[in-house]
């Protein structure tokens, strides 16, 4: 699921190097995604794993654990 979830990331964010990457990564601080980006990578993922992230939930999603967390809770 992390692996999915960073290529959707990368692919969204066009981020070359992406080593660094991990579940502690956070969107805004580390990879400069600005609110925009947010809800697209988020739209992305609601269409590859077939949920709903409730808009009072973004605020609560800062960092890749926290996107995997919740996926893996609302399966």
């Amino acid at each position: 699921m992390f692996d999915k979830i960073k290529e959707i990331i990368v692919e969204q964010l066009n981020i070359d190097d992406s080593d660094f990457i991990n579940l502690d990564t956070n969107l805004q601080e580390d990879l400069n995604a600005d609110s925009l980006d947010a809800v697209e990578i988020i739209m992305n993922i609601e269409e590859e794993f077939d949920i709903k992230v409730d808009d009072d939930e973004l605020e609560n999603i800062k960092t890749i654990g926290d996107i995997v967390k919740y996926i893996e809770n609302n399966k």
